[in-house]
């Protein structure tokens, strides 16, 4: 069967297994097929040899949690992430005969569903107050414990920066949005907020296999957001996919929204003399720093962020090289057991650790840690509050 994926892509791997100390999966389970460069034998036996794509082979596509960890620490270059997403995509638009699509209809759903902001607040509302009547459970379904009813809008300041908000974390932390605002604030810059206009990115999509979707919610926020100013985004799974969508629709528009593409910490980090001076004497609390896989093997953006928490905090190093959490966008509803058995390894270091609070950039990294009983909160959450506090005092 073709897979639709790049042979050359698929050849650069040659099996050397310096991919497996970094693989989650792999990590829990000691089985080659859930590792990296078992999955890529197994693509190259269905694209190249006609193996059949039987519930072995679609397992261990399933289970893949898209951390990308491997590439990181492949010598060879590996583009796993593209390998995954195209392997996916094939198997979900254009399955086999007599294989069923990986998505069923009402995960499909539920990914449309992201598109749509007023139906995701309503529903987010009514989840809420299933929480509050005790109804719906939170830990299992992997939900923050409190899902918001109603939040306050976020109103653009100006125009220097467009804050790119999204789907659920608009949804779900808009507080976190208002937070980072503020302290992009803080350097002086005024901020235009993406809102209805752009509410989805699609990642969650590209990772499912849907990839025709992305592709036009791609095009859609291309168009929300026209204009040269930088895009600033907050959550790690979000920037990589909008600097990805260059390569993904290989326009020129898209080459140029994705130049425009910052993780927030990176524009920060290049202006943190701009930002409030610590206030002589104040406290710096001890904080771990868990690196969300998109912003660290994709992105390679996770140094900025230690570059703005150490202007206010002490930086704990967790030490398990940035092993993934086990949250993976949507992995930790749909693989529940798989993932707490990942994100055991993840408490255990942030336990030998012995840092109070734990700084994590991504919403699905820090609530999937927060259900573990963690009190981890987004980066500028944790800098916005030691500033409000009088932790920090105006420089120049």
């Amino acid at each position: 069967m073709d897979l639709r994926i790049d042979d050359d892509e698929l050849s650069t791997c040659v099996s050397c297994g310096l991919c497996l100390a970094h693989c989650p999966t792999y990590r829990v389970t000691g089985i080659e097929m859930l590792s990296p460069r078992g999955r890529i034998s197994a693509m190259r036996a269905v694209q190249r040899d006609d193996a059949p794509v039987d519930d072995d082979f679609l397992h261990a596509i399933d289970t893949c949690v898209q951390c990308r960890g491997c590439e990181t620490a492949c010598p060879s270059g590996v583009p796993f992430g593209h390998l995954i997403e195209a392997t996916r995509a094939t198997l979900t638009e254009t399955p086999p005969r007599g294989v069923r699509s990986p998505q069923p209809w009402w995960r499909k759903l539920g990914y449309r569903v992201l598109e749509h902001p007023q139906l995701l607040r309503a529903g987010t509302a009514a989840l809420g107050i299933g929480q509050r009547l005790r109804l719906v459970p939170s830990k299992r379904l992997g939900l923050p414990a409190r899902l918001p009813l109603r939040q306050a809008p976020l109103v653009s300041s100006g125009a220097d920066v467009v804050l790119f908000t999204g789907c659920v974390m608009d949804a779900w932390q808009r507080d976190v949005h208002a937070a980072v605002q503020r302290v992009i604030e803080r350097t002086g810059a005024c901020v235009s907020i993406s809102g209805d206009a752009a509410p989805c990115c699609g990642a969650l999509h590209e990772h499912a296999g849907l990839a025709s979707r992305a592709h036009l919610l791609a095009s859609r926020v291309i168009a929300a957001l026209p204009g040269e100013q930088p895009i600033l985004v907050d959550s790690a799974g979000c920037g990589a996919m909008l600097k990805d969508y260059g390569r993904l629709l290989d326009t020129p528009e898209a080459h140029a929204f994705s130049a425009r593409v910052r993780d927030v910490h990176e524009w920060l980090a290049e202006r943190i003399d701009l930002l409030p001076e610590p206030t002589p004497g104040a406290a710096r609390p001890r904080t771990a720093v868990q690196d969300p896989c998109h912003l660290r093997h994709v992105q390679r953006a996770h140094l900025p962020v230690r570059t703005v928490l150490a202007r206010y905090v002490d930086v704990i190093e967790l030490d398990d090289e940035g092993l993934c959490c086990g949250a993976g966008g949507a992995y930790s509803v749909l693989h529940p057991e798989m993932a707490r058995d990942i994100r055991s390894r993840k408490l255990a270091s942030i336990e030998r650790s012995a840092a109070p609070v734990v700084a994590s950039a991504n919403p699905g990294c820090s609530m999937h840690l927060c259900a573990a009983g963690v009190d981890a909160r987004h980066p500028l959450v944790i800098v916005d509050a030691i500033i409000d506090q009088g932790g920090a005092r105006h420089g120049r």
